[in-house]
């Protein structure tokens, strides 16, 4: 305890520092103040029930939000339609040459940059709408094209608005702005999702303090096994050869190829889940009326056998699809060839790119299986009892968001701390950054 009080007072001490965290906790507030302000004319009492309307598709998007999608706030779409536009242009990248052309220079990265923030524009102008149609019951807001219009108009600008709040963060906080707006809506949503559980325990027939108390214990596992997966590494020895340039010597040293077990992240989940969604769009759309086939709705049964089946199949399938295209061994081979590097007992050049390309796809597969049994969690969570909103706490998206951005906004701590000679957050160890992350590394 007195080691950590002495951390927080070199935390204060170090004045940039100070400075960054005041900053990114005061642009944060002022997030989730707005995400409390409602659309004008709109009557939020009167909202659609998420539970019993949507789904499960409201309740999972409110959790990014932290609350602001199912009570009509004027941050209602967050910052997700941002994400999606990042997803798309990154597809793009991988698809068209042009793109990733642009994608490797200075002047193309801002140009995409550009094309993201207009392609944000777009989605919002097509979610808004169908936000407004399927969330707000017609009874709960004015009547007319005029509120109509300036509803989305209002949505779209806040979106941009916390786009730009999570810029800020980036450029003058503690960084990885999209990322912490992202967590504090998931954090934000947790201590209420608590209480509820707690209160269903503790009510008549909910198997009182031992159970809670397992549940507990079972998710405080689940995160260690999470922080596990985010900070997994295979290292692979590199030696680099001596050479000699005047009076100096230059290289001889050994060093090491960190190969992440989770290379791709929180993206797996991320396509996954999008693509899974789909079902419970198309089981909800008017054109069905009261029959619906009986296979759409087994599909779209987030609790069923199929919705899951299908989730934990394309999170591993793109999982090792998106380490394919983040981890390039022919370039790391060549880098390691320019640079007089090569990995002892490995001949350099193809056999160096065959060797990482083998162990790579020995690491990725448990990692894809643990990453795919994490999006999964919830699931398992709600047939053990646990009310729905705490039950998202247990694996999926959100777990390891919030997991992911912790550890790095604690790595980026204790970088400060490390530079002026302080402790560090741990005695021993060091916390490794995330290199590849969740809806929170395409921001920055």
């Amino acid at each position: 305890m007195k080691n950590l009080i002495e951390t927080v007072k070199n935390i204060w001490r170090i004045e940039e520092l100070r400075n960054r965290i005041l900053i990114t906790l005061g642009l944060l507030l002022v997030y989730r103040i707005g995400s409390f302000i409602i659309l004008p004319g709109v009557d939020s009492t009167r909202m659609t029930d998420p539970t019993t309307s949507g789904g499960g598709i409201a309740e999972i998007l409110s959790i990014f939000t932290g609350g602001a999608f199912t009570r009509a706030s004027i941050f209602a779409l967050g910052i997700m339609p941002y994400i999606s536009a990042s997803i798309i242009l990154q597809l793009a990248g991988m698809a068209v040459p042009a793109v990733q052309k642009l994608q490797k220079e200075e002047s193309g990265r801002r140009k995409i940059n550009q094309w993201t923030r207009y392609l944000t524009i777009i989605i919002c102008a097509m979610q808004a709408p169908g936000y407004i149609a399927t969330t707000i019951e017609p009874e709960a807001h004015p009547a007319g094209f005029f509120w109509m219009f300036s509803s989305i108009v209002i949505l779209t600008a806040s979106t941009l608005f916390v786009m730009w709040l999570g810029e800020r963060i980036t450029e003058r906080g503690l960084g990885n702005g999209i990322s912490l707006i992202i967590m504090i809506g998931i954090i934000a949503r947790l201590p209420q999702s608590f209480a509820q559980e707690v209160v269903g325990r503790m009510g008549p027939g909910g198997g009182g303090l031992v159970l809670l108390l397992v549940e507990v214990v079972i998710w405080v596992l689940i995160i260690a096994g999470c922080i596990l997966l985010v900070q997994g590494t295979r290292r692979i020895p590199v030696q680099f050869a001596k050479r000699v340039q005047g009076n100096k010597q230059y290289g001889g040293v050994r060093n090491y190829i960190p190969l992440k077990v989770n290379a791709a992240g929180v993206m797996p989940i991320i396509f996954a889940q999008a693509i899974v969604l789909i079902p419970m769009y198309l089981a909800q759309a008017p054109i069905w009326g009261n029959q619906v086939p009986q296979w759409l709705i087994s599909v779209a049964n987030s609790e069923g056998f199929f919705y899951n089946f299908m989730l934990f199949t394309m999170v591993v399938a793109f999982t090792y699809f998106y380490t394919a295209i983040t981890v390039n061994p022919n370039q790391l081979a060549d880098d390691m060839k320019r640079n007089g590097g090569f990995i002892p007992g490995v001949k350099p050049g193809k056999s160096t790119a065959g060797h990482i390309d083998e162990l790579l796809s020995r690491i990725t597969l448990p990692g894809a299986i643990f990453l795919g049994i994490v999006a999964i969690l919830p699931a398992f969570a709600g047939m053990m009892g646990i009310k729905q909103g705490f039950a998202q706490y247990f694996g999926g998206t959100s777990l390891l968001i919030m997991v992911g951005v912790l550890l790095d906004t604690l790595q980026q701590i204790e970088s400060h701390l490390l530079m002026r000679h302080y402790d560090g957050l741990m005695k021993s160890g060091r916390i490794k950054g995330r290199s590849q992350g969740a809806a929170y590394g395409m921001a920055g």
